[in-house]
Parts: C-alpha cells; structure tokens; sequence
C-alpha cells in the first residue's frame, strides 16, 4: 500500500536524523557546562546598578558557535537527502520547517534565570516596526535604523511588500520605486507618459496659462494640433475636428460653432441691440458675412486701411468695395471631417464710411460675438468721423468694447436681472458721465442660459483680451480700459474725438 512506504520512508528519515543527534549529544544534557562568571545578579532596589547577561567564556561561546554551525549542516544536509527522493516518499516540508525551527528554539532560547527582568531581551533580539512583534525565526530587514519581517517592510501607497533592492523615500514612508514615481512624476497630458527630463536631469515641461495642460515640450514641434479656438493641445486619446483650412476645432468648441452666415444673423443683431442700450446706436445696416479662411485673408489684403492682428485675424471691418466669399450652407461632419459647405461670391458696394463686416466661420459663439462686438466698434467709430486714430487707441477701445460684452454674457444667470440691465443702460452708457459700474450691472444680449463648457470658454476669451502682449490690442486695451474706469465711456470718447489719446 502506498501510505506504508510513505510511513517507512519518514521513519528511515527519524532515525537517521536522531542517530546524528544522538551522536552530537552523546554526553547529555548534563554534560554541558555553562559559566557565569564573577557577575553578580541586580536585587531589587538597586536602581542605580545595570543589570547585565552572564558572562561566557571565550571558549563557551566558541563551543555554542560550533553546535550551532554542525546543527545548520545536520537540517541542511537532512532536506537535502529528502529532496533526492520520489515526490510520493518525501518528507513534508512544513513539518521540516516546525521541527528545525523548533530545534533551532529549543538549543538557541535557554531558559533565563529567575532574576532577569520581566522585559528583558538578550542581545540579539529585534522588535519588527511594522508589525511590532519580535523577529524570531528566518530572514530581517534592516532600514533606517528599524527591523521588519520580509512581509512587513511594505510600500505606502499599494500596501504590497517591497522585494526590490531599491525603493524610494519621502520622510519617513518607504515606496515602490513605480509607485513613487507614478505619485508624484508628473505626466504629459497630450501623450500620457511622464514627462522626460532634461539633459540636467530637471523635469521640464510646458503648461497653459489659463487652462492648466501640463505637456512635453516636443508637443510644441512634432505637428500635434491644436485648437484654434481655446488653443489646448490635442490629447491621444481624443480627435479634433479638422475645418479643411489648416484650423482645428475640440469637441467643447465645436458645441457652439457659428458655421454659416444665416445662423450668425441672430448674434449680429443681438450685438446691435447691445451698442443700442449703450446709447451707441448703429444708423446704418452693414452688411454681414461669415467668411472661410482664404476669403477673409483675400480680404485683408485688399483693404487699404485698418491694422490687423498677426499672426491670426478673424475679424475685418471692411471699408472697400469688394467681391468676397460667403458660406450661405453650413457644412456636416464627417468621418473624414466637415464637408458639404457651400460659398457664394458677394460684391460689396461702398454706401458709406462701413462696406461690410467679415467674421471667420467655425468659432465657437462667444469668439464670434466677441469679434463682431470688436469689429462693429471699428463701424461705430469710422462712421462717427473719428479719424486717423493711432492702432493702440482705435483697437485698445474696440477690445473694451469687446471685453465687456463678453463679461455681460458670462455673468451668472441670476445676477444678470432685467432690473440692472435696464438701470445699466443710462448707468454707463455713451450718452453718461459716470464712471464704469460693476460688470454685473452692464447691458446683456444673453438669449437663455448656456453651459458651464461655455462660460468657462468665455472666461478664456475674456483672459486672452486682458493678457495680451500686442502693444496695440493689449497695451492698447488695458490703457483704454483704464480711462474708461477713471472717467466713464462718454468722456472717454470725448477725448479720443479731439485728441486721439486717452485721457489721464
């Protein structure tokens, strides 16, 4: 039967094993001979003496160590002659495990004599800080002036043992060396990856202004896109729309995509009805065109007057006559982008100081209202007889305008009332005095509520007016905007009118 030879090969292994150990302690137990030397126990109430271990001889403990030494070979030498048997005759090897660390206890942890303290630890004996029980038995970690168990020295934030031969530190919390890294390395937010160092071993990594994408500094050379909206790199993981004309648009700008001229009217006239409360009224009807790319660029190259935003224009306030390319059919999207748009050449006549207003396609609607409040400023101002005005006076108060028709767009919901929109237009408009109140109460063209992807949107647009670097759109703003705070929309004008500076 199979579990008889089992029986037999364990009891050949006991036997063999106790004939080695009856060898070794042939003498008996009473035959080991242990000196105590000269040192004399600690009573009670001596606190200022320390208590100390029995002295050994020199050659008791050179004797231990040879004990010890012949009992490590004896297990050894033990496991390895049950490892050269059948799988079916060998001997457990968690029974050999109990019985060699129970060997290992029985001759390595004497008894301690009745005086020793109750917590006292012979020299040696290490307390696990993760566990905070003793390290017996097996293998111990030491770091940082602590023990562990193998088991206990473990990475803070996955919980898991650490096993490598190097791990990172942060104060006195040990970590896998990846999750260290992926806790605190920052990553790319176009690719993914961590962000590489440089050639002196820093992280260096490019980040947005208003929106915060932290990127790989390659991304600004290898072609990724970019939105020509809200300027955000385009992510893996995601496509953006490609407008056909070398633009691309994201998926939260394209929500609100103005896309032809019909669905552009209602803005247009809105914006209108917005100068009108300002006491700003337009006598005139100027056309207006939503324009592709390539048109509006033809345009600007013919149009002798006006100074133009590089390297981008979006907006013209066109004051020659000419034939120009409108969209009079949005496009659809595609799988291959957006297509089916359809143009139509229009001439423009010349009735007066204003032929037309051209407005770039494809921008989400709080840009393009923001560019046709800009663009009907340059109307206002031309047909008024304002004339040769520098580029930072004439675009510095054309982006005021802009800036805060947007901010009476952004204004939340229930602090835009009609209450102050009314009250607002004689407050500080044209035809008044007085300084500018807050944004709140300002004149809006708001037509229901919007979503919080598109506030956010128009903050953007309303940060990119105040933090322009162009001496004439951004000097030009914040110094026009600081003499309409100081002394209000109608003396400002005023000023500009026969000046043509700001006043101070």
């Amino acid at each position: 039967m199979p579990s008889s030879n089992v029986n037999h090969c364990i009891y050949e292994r006991k036997s063999s094993f106790m004939k080695w150990l009856s060898k070794f302690f042939k003498g008996g137990p009473s035959s080991r001979v242990v000196s105590t030397g000269s040192q004399q126990p600690q009573f009670p109430g001596e606190e200022d003496m320390m208590w100390r271990a029995p002295f050994r001889s020199v050659d008791d403990r050179s004797r231990a160590s040879r004990e010890k030494e012949e009992l490590d070979r004896a297990i050894a030498l033990s496991m390895s002659e049950d490892l050269k048997r059948p799988s079916g005759y060998r001997w457990r090897s968690g029974n050999g495990d109990d019985l060699a660390r129970s060997l290992h206890d029985s001759f390595s942890s004497a008894p301690l004599p009745s005086y020793v303290p109750r917590d006292y630890h012979p020299r040696g004996s290490r307390m696990c800080a993760g566990c905070k029980r003793e390290i017996g038995y097996g293998n111990y970690l030491g770091c940082m002036g602590a023990y562990y168990h193998p088991g206990c020295f473990r990475c803070h934030a996955c919980k898991h043992p650490i096993t490598e031969h190097e791990f990172s530190l942060s104060g006195r919390e040990t970590y896998h060396k990846s999750c260290f890294k992926e806790l605190n390395h920052p990553k790319c937010e176009v690719c993914h990856q961590f962000i590489p160092t440089n050639s002196m071993g820093l992280i260096e990594y490019r980040c947005h202004p208003f929106w915060s994408q932290k990127y790989c500094p390659s991304h600004e050379h290898d072609n990724t896109p970019r939105c020509c909206s809200c300027e955000r790199l385009e992510p893996r993981n995601t496509r953006y729309i490609s407008m056909g004309d070398g633009r691309c648009l994201c998926l939260e700008c394209m929500e609100s995509a103005i896309m032809d001229t019909g669905d552009c009217q209602p803005l247009y006239h809105s914006i209108r009805d917005y100068y009108e409360g300002m006491n700003m009224r337009i006598e005139q009807e100027i056309p207006m065109l939503l324009v592709p790319r390539q048109a509006l660029n033809e345009a600007i190259e013919g149009e002798k007057h006006g100074y133009h935003h590089m390297p981008e224009t979006r907006g013209l306030c066109l004051s020659e006559e000419q034939t120009v390319t409108s969209i009079m059919r949005r496009p659809r999207l595609d799988r291959r982008g957006l297509v089916g748009m359809r143009t139509q050449p229009q001439k423009l006549t010349r009735r007066c100081e204003v032929t037309a207003i051209l407005v770039l396609y494809g921008l989400p609607r709080l840009l393009t209202g923001a560019i046709l409040a800009h663009e009907l400023m340059h109307g206002w101002l031309r047909l008024n007889e304002f004339r040769n005005l520098r580029p930072e006076v004439e675009e510095g108060i054309c982006q005021v305008m802009s800036h805060m028709w947007l901010e009476s767009e952004v204004v939340p919901e229930s602090r835009n009332t009609t209450s102050a929109s009314a009250s607002s237009s004689s407050a500080w408009s044209y035809g008044s005095t007085s300084a500018a109140p807050s944004s709140s109460s300002w004149p809006s063209s708001k037509k229901g509520g919007k979503s919080s992807v598109e506030n956010k949107l128009g903050v953007f647009f309303m940060h990119q007016i105040l933090h322009d670097a162009s001496p004439a759109y951004g000097g030009g703003f914040r110094a026009a905007m600081a003499a309409v705070n100081k002394y209000g929309l109608r003396r400002t004008l005023d000023h500009i009118r026969y000046t043509r500076t700001f006043p101070e």
